[in-house]
């Protein structure tokens, strides 16, 4: 039988872990240097960059604070990162490249799951945006905010496996309260969200 140890992170004896040479760390930009920057969060270096309007740096970070991403470390390695964080962290790249991307249709499975409330309505601004820019947004989800402010619904069920697979809803959200047999009507209708 084959056992595997867990990964084991050294520093590096030459930069103590901050990933630069000595001489690098000693160029400073209003008394910070780059480890400083790539230390700080997303929401600190956009304060900090338009405190010092440099407004480039901030139009690079802001998508990715605006998909809920403000709480990340600037250099956090991308092999920490949940899948849902990576999932916005490529939402906040498309974002930033605005109408220059050609229209595409984006298929997310479940985008909140694990999302704080705040996160929740930062990802449906995003997908406002995303159709602001004229592309296609088609989601899986089960919670009811992002069902109710959805354009168009499509409810599939009453249950899961054999039990499922009808199609008992097409249409707004909002014209959903006219179907009876409707597992998602009912809990829309509870929650005060139709």
């Amino acid at each position: 039988e084959m056992q595997f140890m867990a990964d084991v992170h050294l520093p590096c004896e030459t930069c103590a872990g901050k990933r630069f040479k000595a001489e690098v760390l000693e160029i400073t930009y209003k008394d910070k240097n780059i480890a400083d920057i790539l230390e700080s969060t997303i929401d600190e270096a956009i304060d900090f960059f338009k405190t010092h309007k440099q407004q480039k740096i901030v139009k690079k970070l802001q998508p990715l604070q605006d998909v809920g991403l403000g709480y990340a470390q600037v250099g956090q390695s991308s092999s920490t990162l949940s899948g849902g964080e990576a999932q916005r962290v490529k939402l906040a790249f498309f974002l930033s490249k605005g109408e220059k991307v050609g229209h595409t249709l984006f298929l997310f499975d479940e985008p909140t799951t694990g999302l704080h409330f705040d996160d929740v309505n930062k990802l449906l601004k995003a997908f406002d945006a995303l159709v602001e820019m004229g592309h296609t947004v088609l989601v899986i989800e089960h919670d009811l905010d992002v069902i109710a402010r959805a354009d168009y619904l499509i409810e599939i069920g009453p249950e899961g496996g054999e039990l499922g697979g009808h199609l008992l809803y097409a249409g707004p959200p909002q014209e959903i309260v006219q179907t009876k047999e409707s597992p998602t009507r009912a809990a829309l209708i509870e929650q005060k969200k139709v």
